[in-house]
């Protein structure tokens, strides 16, 4: 049951993203381009998963178990440090220059684009980087 309601919550972040215009890098990209043909459209998007993620935090802090019964464990560290932020850095890089972040990369992977799947490799490859480079106490 547990897993059927994460494939329902998957399929409706997905289409989410899709419907929101996320999944296309071109719009991405026109949204960060502050200097020339600005597209704010995406700041709506945002700004109601903002809204929608401020109430489900707030909620989940005040429980230590979901409705389906199992445990909500948030993150103790509240703090801005060094992977953090080298990471953010990292997140913004490759948003900039690819108009993916993971979410939608993921939903459009069945669009079979190369530029999403040279992303998403990409993207695999610096997450295994980064366990590499934690397990060796590089960060």
């Amino acid at each position: 049951m547990v897993n059927l309601i994460a494939l329902l919550a998957g399929l409706i972040f997905g289409l989410g993203l899709i419907i929101g215009g996320m999944t296309n890098p071109a719009k991405v990209l026109a949204f960060l381009d502050l200097t020339g043909d600005w597209d704010p459209s995406l700041a709506f998007v945002m700004l109601g998963a903002i809204a929608i993620g401020y109430f489900a935090f707030r909620e989940a802090k005040q429980r230590t178990w979901s409705v389906l019964g199992l445990s909500i464990d948030l993150p103790k560290t509240t703090g801005i440090d060094r992977p953090l932020v080298i990471g953010a850095v990292l997140f913004g890089i490759g948003w900039g220059l690819a108009g993916f972040c993971p979410g939608p990369a993921v939903a459009s992977v069945l669009v079979g684009s190369s530029a999403v799947w040279i992303f998403a490799a990409s993207m695999l490859a610096g997450m295994g980087l980064y366990t590499l480079a934690e397990r060796q106490g590089w960060l």
